[in-house]
């Protein structure tokens, strides 16, 4: 049994398409792939953004010229947010999801959620923050685009009221999507974890799963990853995210890496004990020895097994008379 377990989110958002089927398959998928959370993303287009706001690069789409037009195609109904957390639970996988205002955050609230994730764009949003300190008992933080300050004032204002710091986990991330590999600055996570002194983890937008190894290596307690059925499938997300049958050995990966960390001990394990001895050496005859004859260079050796006297005591034997004959590989 592995103590404290890096923890997988699937990361689901907007890839169900708006399409209620799609987003079940995705459970079924994240759930089968071992995966510990599957989240979604509720908002109202109405309320997230202007509706003239152009569609983001990674975000164009023949049918879509803004973001409003996009967004509103992809909103889940509160009928269905019902549906999917309850399948969620059948499924026996927890169910996260993402608000972007008051309302979502008091809606997710109602649906029963505990622990809140909070997206990257909304770390300065204080209305969201000061409600989520007050309403959840966990919180997941993204940072992609934020300052260590700006991590820093999202804290303050989350644990001014019933949360902990202790409660709060801060994600590394990078909002590119996908992301290059020379912008991900992983060791930042580090830097958040020391000079803040919170629980941290990785949210991996890259079209590989080395940075989200590197991340659990590096102390990653959450590694989140956007899952999709299909890269080529219409949408703004698919493109960044990772297929089924890469994502089930993408989970397989993130959770041996504790198992190949081990503890902070160095020392032969149950499994090298048991062949130590045949790899190990001893002092031996390197040719015949007579009695009286003193030991040196030219006739001793080392040579495996362990049983006799050890190499360690090499400068020891050297110059001493030997007390009975000796044959080739005897042990001195």
């Amino acid at each position: 049994m592995i103590k404290n377990k890096i923890k997988i989110i699937a990361e689901i958002g907007v890839n169900h398409n708006g399409s209620l089927k799609i987003a079940k398959k995705l459970i079924d998928a994240a759930k089968n792939c071992d995966a510990d959370f599957v989240k979604f993303q509720n908002f109202k287009a109405e309320s997230l953004v202007t509706k003239k706001l152009s569609v983001l690069k990674y975000q164009k789409n023949k049918n879509y010229k803004t973001q409003f037009d996009l967004l509103k195609s992809l909103e889940i109904s509160k009928k269905n947010f019902f549906k999917l957390k309850k399948y969620a639970n059948k499924k026996k996988i927890e169910f996260l999801c993402t608000p972007f205002d008051l309302e979502g955050a008091n809606f997710l609230k109602k649906l029963g959620l505990k622990t809140f994730k909070i997206p990257s764009g909304e770390i300065n949003n204080y209305p969201l923050l000061e409600l989520l300190s007050k309403i959840s008992k966990k919180v997941i933080l993204s940072s992609g685009m934020a300052t260590l300050k700006e991590i820093n004032y999202a804290i303050s204002v989350l644990t001014q009221n019933k949360l902990k710091k202790k409660d709060i986990t801060v994600l590394h991330c990078t909002t590119q999507y996908p992301a290059t590999l020379k912008n991900i600055n992983l060791l930042a996570m580090q830097t958040i974890k020391k000079k803040l002194n919170v629980s941290v983890g990785y949210s991996d937008h890259t079209e590989t799963d080395l940075t989200a190894i590197l991340a659990a290596g590096l102390g990653a307690e959450i590694i989140e990853k956007h899952i999709t059925l299909s890269k080529i499938m219409p949408g703004p997300d698919h493109k960044a995210s990772m297929e089924i049958k890469d994502f089930k050995k993408f989970v397989e990966k993130i959770k041996n890496v504790k198992i190949v960390l081990g503890r902070n001990h160095k020392g032969p394990t149950k499994d090298e004990k048991k062949h130590m001895h045949l790899i190990r050496k001893s002092i031996v005859a390197k040719k015949n020895i007579h009695k009286g004859e003193t030991f040196n260079v030219n006739n001793i050796t080392t040579k495996r097994p362990e049983g006799g006297i050890s190499p360690v005591k090499w400068k020891k034997i050297i110059g001493k008379k030997s007390k009975k004959n000796y044959f080739i590989d005897d042990f001195i």
